[in-house]
């Protein structure tokens, strides 16, 4: 890392559930940097959770001096929340941000006088900080409108705000991907347009390294992240294979969804994933449905509609965006089955979106009758 810039971020170990939805058992970590030159500045805020812990790094890493700028890069509050406290220490202190970001500011912050304390850039403006200097992109909906990210020239750093983010504590070793995975398609994944735009802008940029608001910096092998944050985000398939999400009441759906795992595989098809959705990761069943090409949902009948864990997953892979798949359906009625009509009618707004058939129909447990179904299903899933 260039000596004049510094690593200042927090880990939150304590969190439990990460904007009170996704399960991080690892935690996460709020990145914040220091860039010390003729001025001073600091790039990004965290959350208000580990403000103390922050501002001890940030007093440390001053080392005496004053800051002379915070870069709002993104408004949510696990990066803006420690904002007021910013302006608190350093009176005479300057935000740079987007203007959306400047109309945001007194939303998150009443009784605070912004007039006068903000300095509001556009696409391509730059700060001098010295020998140092800070070009702005506009990031919108990457994944707030008011987002921006900074590149600085010097050390062709890319300041990504929560782009190339991932879930877990920096304290934490794992591999990237998983975590990263889950964490895109389950925040930024209905915004693959926007993300595309701002992979655009960075293809013309020299970029050496990228910091990211959460997960480790990326200083090396950048292709790689790179090329799976556009495949990503062209909703384009990552790994060939299918996936099976169930969600059974007694069992009986549980126990076709895993006979089929097991034609599948003997089929040869070269990863089958499967997840119940009454007890696993939803997250993790939202980022496997878009990972793999093929999605296969079994669910029981509830109440002449579907089963309200499948239900909740197909509402969440709407709100992402889900597209451009193909998708099996079994569904399980002991008397009157309305599973999946109730699945097919959540999936009739998603685009390029293949159903393949047979529908397979189980009525309550799954019987010798019901296997040549259940194999032709399998066949046409295969191919």
């Amino acid at each position: 890392m260039d000596n004049m810039i510094k690593y200042i971020g927090v880990d939150d170990t304590d969190i439990d559930l990460f904007e009170a939805l996704y399960d991080v058992p690892n935690g996460v970590s709020y990145n914040s940097y220091l860039i010390a030159d003729d001025k001073v500045a600091i790039m990004d805020a965290v959350d208000i959770r580990k403000c103390n812990e922050w501002m001890e790094n940030l007093s440390e890493a001053l080392n005496g001096r004053t800051p002379d700028y915070l870069v709002v890069q993104h408004m949510e509050p696990d990066h803006a929340g420690s904002v007021a406290t910013v302006i608190e220490r350093y009176g005479d202190i300057k935000i740079v941000c987007s203007a959306r970001a400047a109309q945001m500011l007194p939303q998150f912050f009443d009784g605070i006088d912004f007039v006068g304390r903000t300095i509001v850039v556009a696409e391509g403006d730059t700060l001098s900080l010295g020998s140092h200097t800070l070009k702005f992109f506009m990031a919108p909906m990457v994944h707030w409108p008011e987002v921006m990210v900074s590149y600085e020239t010097k050390s062709k750093i890319l300041f990504s705000a929560d782009a190339f983010g991932k879930f877990g504590a920096l304290s934490h070793e794992e591999e990237w991907a998983c975590e990263a995975r889950r964490y895109y398609f389950n925040i930024c994944g209905k915004y693959g347009v926007p993300v595309q735009a701002l992979l655009k802008k960075a293809a013309s940029l020299d970029i050496a390294a990228i910091y990211p608001l959460h997960g480790p910096m990326l200083t090396e092998n950048l292709d790689y992240y790179i090329g799976l944050y556009d495949c990503w985000s062209k909703y384009e398939v990552e790994t060939d294979g299918v996936f099976i999400a169930y969600a059974s009441i007694y069992g009986g759906t549980a126990a076709v969804a895993k006979k089929l795992a097991e034609m599948l595989r003997a089929m040869g098809v070269p990863k089958v994933s499967i997840a119940d959705l009454c007890r696993d990761d939803k997250a993790e069943a939202v980022e496997d449905a878009f990972r793999m090409g093929t999605l296969v949902l079994a669910a029981a009948s509830y109440d002449g509609d579907v089963f309200p864990p499948m239900h909740d997953f197909l509402h969440h892979l709407q709100m992402k965006g889900y597209r451009s798949r193909r998708v099996a359906l079994i569904e399980n009625g002991s008397w009157a089955p309305s599973a999946a009509r109730a699945m097919r009618a959540m999936l009739e707004p998603l685009k390029e979106i293949e159903i393949l058939e047979p529908t397979v129909t189980i009525r309550s447990r799954m019987k010798q009758s019901d296997i040549p179904a259940l194999e032709r299903l399998a066949e046409q899933i295969a191919k």
